[in-house]
């Protein structure tokens, strides 16, 4: 009896797992095959170079703390900012560590029709959410990871009802994977829980209630069971591991197919427009490339398929080479190129830190509505597109100070917009100081924070129409045009009219010096920060 028993028990377990283990997503067959080669037949749509300017939600658990980027690591490094934080607010981490913090994140402020609705206001021409950050939580029903925001949390389908109001307010969705990293990033929890299974969720409290969590397995989670990587336990380590090199902890099987099992299945379920992958490259690129080219060649294939044989799908990657520009497009992280792209490109940045800090609200440490403005001028010049996130409460909401900045970049663009949408580069992107400097990429980026000047113009065009954005009001109300000289070689077309967009026609004149237009004294709204002259051609 006891044997019949034991054999019935091990079957329900095997049944059990077998329910939570479902098969491999297929990947969808079409015009694109899983290698480098037959995926450069990739183009940006059309669409995606029009829109020029998206919103990102970078939100997740990890704002539960309002303490800043990267929390579900930094909280376990003791004596850290965040660890001190963390022991203050939610103790110490061994008791209370990020499946808690998941747990304890519900969102119950969230209104995301009302959120996106605001992004189309501003201008937002795309929207991007979190699909899942290094913490490893996806933001979706996902049922590859039994950590999710439908299970834990707020009980809720995040991915799903930002595409509700995506789709109610006609902008494309995004969603952004940065899941690839949790194998090291996660390392510094095996001091504390990273290395608990679902058999302890089992074992009750020492006053003999259940766990929360009991039934969840933390390793869906942490995936923690392995040996760490060289100077795991070292906060200035996880750069060097990014690549998977230089001693990193190589990724199970498992793992990785988990990831990509969960990436393909948001793509079929969510339909999201672009995909973001917080990689360089693509995930696993340097321990494993088969995994992004599967990802890559099933979310083109899944386009194609319902476009008459074109997709019409954008994904991102970090630190391409010329080779890969050519099968997704670059995203610069937090910085700009100093020279115009002969293909289009991205650059992500945010108004704070990426995962909400109170810290910077108290600060006033926001980038300023003026600054964004013009990043997005530079960007667009150079053949660009920017995506700025706006970081989210911990309860779903954004803060007064984020809404005035919106207002702020909803001013400019109310009245400059077609400055923006729909153009494309000219001849040359700019001229000024700055156009002349060299301003080196660092790594993936961050090289931003720069100081524009009315000396700085930056040009972009549309049918007959050349935009000169000055990127700041000139002195003395009179901006001369260098690159629009009578001995210019840049420009055949004549000059029939200038306007200043919000105001109306300008007087100008032209000879060797360049195009001198006159503007007026009263700065109207939208013009002061960035004022656009658009020079129509005969």
């Amino acid at each position: 009896m006891t044997r019949h028993i034991i054999m019935v028990l091990a079957m329900m377990t095997a049944m059990s797992t077998s329910a939570q283990q479902p098969k491999d997503v297929a990947i969808e067959q079409g015009p694109f095959e899983a290698n480098w080669e037959s995926l450069k037949q990739w183009e940006c749509p059309e669409w995606f170079r029009d829109a020029k300017f998206g919103i990102w939600a970078h939100w997740g658990p990890q704002c539960q703390a309002e303490a800043g980027d990267w929390y579900g690591r930094g909280m376990y490094f003791d004596g850290d900012r965040q660890n001190k934080y963390h022991k203050e607010h939610f103790g110490d981490p061994k008791d209370f560590g990020l499946k808690d913090l998941c747990h304890a994140w519900k969102a119950e402020h969230w209104n995301p029709d009302e959120l996106v609705s605001l992004y189309k206001s501003v201008g937002a021409q795309f929207f991007f959410a979190l699909g899942q950050h290094h913490d490893n939580f996806d933001l979706w029903d996902s049922p590859y990871q039994e950590w999710n925001s439908v299970r834990v949390g707020p009980r809720r389908d995040i991915v799903k009802e930002w595409a509700k109001a995506c789709r109610k307010y006609g902008l494309p969705l995004g969603v952004s994977i940065h899941g690839s990293h949790t194998w090291t990033w996660l390392e510094i929890a095996q001091k504390y829980d990273g290395n608990l299974t679902r058999e302890d969720g089992y074992r009750p409290n020492a006053d003999g209630t259940e766990k929360w969590w009991k039934g969840l397995d933390p390793q869906e989670l942490y995936a923690q069971r392995h040996e760490p990587s060289q100077g795991w336990d070292d906060a200035s380590t996880m750069g060097r591991h990014w690549d998977w090199g230089n001693g990193a902890s190589q990724p199970s099987e498992a793992f990785k197919r988990k990831l990509q099992n969960r990436v393909l299945q948001l793509i079929n379920d969510y339909d999201p427009q672009i995909l973001y992958f917080d990689d360089t490259v693509l995930p696993f690129y340097g321990c494993d490339d088969q995994i992004g080219q599967n990802i890559l060649a099933h979310y083109y294939n899944h386009s194609a398929n319902r476009h008459g044989g074109r997709q019409q799908v954008v994904a991102t990657g970090k630190i391409l080479n010329d080779e890969q520009k050519q099968l997704m497009l670059w995203d610069v992280e937090r910085g700009i190129p100093d020279r115009a792209q002969p293909l289009p490109w991205q650059t992500c940045t945010c108004i704070g830190h990426w995962h909400y800090d109170r810290s910077v609200y108290d600060r006033d440490r926001y980038k300023s509505a003026a600054t964004v403005v013009r990043m997005l001028v530079d960007v667009v010049s150079k053949n660009g597109c920017l995506l700025l996130s706006i970081p989210i409460r911990a309860d779903g909401t954004i803060d007064e100070k984020e809404r005035a900045i919106l207002m702020g970049i909803k001013e400019w663009m109310d009245v400059n917009k077609e400055s923006i949408f729909g153009t494309r580069p000219w001849v040359t992107f700019g001229e000024g100081p700055l156009a002349e400097a060299a301003n080196p990429l660092n790594d993936q980026g961050f090289n931003e924070g720069l100081n524009y000047t009315a000396d700085d113009i930056r040009f972009n065009q549309k049918d007959d129409t050349l935009y000169a954005t000055l990127m700041d009001w000139p002195a003395g109300n009179t901006a001369c045009i260098r690159s629009l000289a009578t001995t210019t070689t840049l420009e055949s077309r004549q000059v029939a009219a200038v306007e200043l967009l919000g105001y109306g026609p300008l007087p100008y004149s032209a000879d060797a010096d360049g195009l001198h237009v006159s503007l007026p004294a009263d700065r109207r709204p939208g013009g002061a920060v960035a004022p656009v002259l658009a020079i129509r051609f005969r």
